[in-house]
């Protein structure tokens, strides 16, 4: 089985973290995308962070329908900080046959060095970094490039930032993120003050 691990805050989630999500499994041949909303992210600010629950609740509205996205809320369960190696081992134990695919974004493979246990993220998963607008691939690290794979898919330029600062002046998030998203947003009154 053919995994794709995409972790992130998905505060909230949008339609750019979709169109990623279906690139990299039909570029990769993936079985499936398992989409993992972090507890709390070690590399960012937690201040206009919505709270767990309700990111976690928002990923399952905008992946239902799909039979290719699954949703694991591992790293909610476990709470704290949360460490990509952490989730990558987890996976590993309930997944022992399966090949993980980490999707992450071209700007966070310019901070793996940072994050916590980098080799061994790379001992366990198949590192696939997502090309974003503005970003050069030969600004990474040499002894990472051979060992991520680059995948290109359509550029839609979408902001979670802007979309929350959109929800939180009111403002029309329509065509940003899934319907059911822009209606949960607006039912909870997430990101307003």
């Amino acid at each position: 089985m053919r995994i794709g691990v995409f972790g992130g805050t998905f505060n909230p989630p949008h339609l750019g973290h979709l169109i990623v999500a279906e690139s990299a499994r039909e570029s990769l041949n993936l079985d499936e995308v398992l989409f993992i909303p972090c507890a709390s992210p070690p590399h960012k600010s937690s201040r206009s962070l919505a709270d767990a629950d309700c990111r976690l609740e928002m990923v399952r509205l905008a992946t239902s329908g799909h039979s290719g996205f699954e949703v694991s809320d591992i790293e909610v369960q476990r709470g704290g900080k949360s460490y990509t190696v952490d989730t990558l081992r987890t996976l590993t134990a309930l997944y022992p046959r399966a090949q993980l695919y980490l999707l992450i974004g071209i700007d966070n493979l310019l901070e793996l060095h940072t994050w916590k246990e980098p080799e061994e993220i790379f001992s366990l998963s198949e590192v696939v970094a997502i090309n974003r607008p503005g970003f050069d691939p030969t600004t990474v690290r040499k002894d990472y490039l051979r060992r991520v794979t680059f995948l290109r898919y359509p550029s839609i330029d979408i902001s979670s930032s802007e979309i929350r600062r959109k929800a939180k002046m009111g403002k029309s998030i329509r065509y940003l993120v899934p319907s059911a998203v822009e209606t949960y947003i607006l039912r909870h009154g997430a990101y307003r003050d």
